[in-house]
């Protein structure tokens, strides 16, 4: 496994930044973690993907209805991974642990599993964003290239063309296989796993029963198998395109900036000044997109401040835009979601031509 450090020194950036944050959460008084507005959106939202899974079950409705639901549910269920089940995993839902463990457990009710979220989340990506060997959301070779430091291949030329139809089926490899390689080969790239606990392997084998049993067996006993098929790969081609596009546009764009750690790697930089270069904030100004992403538009913040809710962020981003100022680092956003789509896209095809 490489060894990866940064490059910290007292009085930088990193330090500056956590003193003007502290200072204003102590200046108004407000706790870091989630508040009513973060509850009241848990009260919408999961209730919702409960109401769309009855009636896809319970109700008798025409071909093309079945399916548009179906896309609705896989929206509701991405929606609740970046609103509720990020923020509880990064025990920032609430100051009670026992609260965000339970919240946590969204997760696996999304097909996943939030130890391995955690692990490969908070762990591996928040420590190691953009790095290539250690950085498992960009190791998507070979059938994408998403850093010039990675092989290219013929494929890639067209990569800007079909890797949006590969996001599609990101939810679906999470629920197939992705979840189970990282339990057996105890890895995630090139860093082990933390040890599971008994706890941890009951409910792993448990929400993964329970999960086939309620989106697999149940629907194919009431519907039957035609029907399930085209509802279960429509769901989860919503669920993984959103899921894929949200944290693609947040890293993989032409302003971001990419390390490659082959073996052992001194980043000369601290390691929040790498989380500005590696991150890119988009449509910070649409409060829909921010209601909807769970913040996730502010990935600056959250990649400097992962155990602060979400709903914090638009109050933090002038800050932290000020200290970037004051330190020379740049600090990547896009007017709109669109302008993020757009920029990712040119930069995949420009990934795909001959360096």
């Amino acid at each position: 496994m490489p060894k990866v450090t940064f490059l910290n020194q007292r009085g930088g950036f990193q330090e500056t930044l956590k003193a003007r944050v502290d200072a204003y959460f102590a200046e108004h008084q407000v706790k870091p973690t989630g508040n009513t507005a973060l509850h009241i959106k848990t009260a919408v939202l999961l209730p919702s993907a409960l109401a769309l899974y009855i009636v896809l079950l319970a109700v008798t409705m025409p071909a093309w209805l079945a399916i548009v639901l179906s896309g609705l549910l896989g929206l509701a269920l991405a929606l609740i991974g970046f609103n509720v089940m990020h923020d509880a995993c990064h025990g920032s839902y609430s100051t009670k642990p026992w609260l965000n463990e339970l919240m946590g457990l969204t997760a696996n009710c999304l097909g996943g599993n939030a130890f391995m979220w955690k692990m490969k989340h908070n762990v591996v990506h928040h420590t190691f964003t953009n790095v290539d060997g250690m950085d498992d959301d960009i190791q998507l070779q070979p059938l994408l290239r998403q850093s010039n430091n990675q092989k290219r291949y013929w494929i890639h030329r067209l990569q800007h063309i079909y890797g949006f139809l590969l996001y599609s089926g990101t939810s679906i490899l999470m629920v197939t296989a992705a979840d189970y390689r990282k339990y057996f080969t105890r890895r995630i790239q090139s860093t082990p796993i933390a040890h599971m606990s008994t706890k941890e392997h009951v409910i792993f084998w448990t929400s993964k029963v329970l999960y086939m049993f309620f989106y697999c067996a149940l629907p194919i006993m009431v519907l039957g198998w035609g029907p399930w098929l085209v509802g279960f790969f429509v769901m989860h081609a919503c669920m993984g395109m959103a899921f894929a596009i949200v944290f693609q546009v947040a890293h993989v764009v032409e302003d971001t900036h990419f390390e490659v750690a082959r073996t052992d790697k001194k980043i000369e930089q601290e390691w929040a000044a790498h989380q500005v270069l590696t991150t890119a904030n988009f449509a910070m100004r649409n409060k829909v997109i921010s209601w909807l992403t769970g913040g996730l538009n502010f990935q600056i913040e959250h990649h400097l401040f992962p155990r602060i809710s979400h709903v914090h962020y638009p109050k933090l981003s002038p800050i932290v835009q000020e200290v970037c100022r004051e330190h020379g680092i740049p600090y990547t956003h896009y007017r709109t979601m669109g302008g993020a789509i757009a920029s990712h896209y040119r930069f995949l095809r420009s990934l795909g031509r001959k360096d």
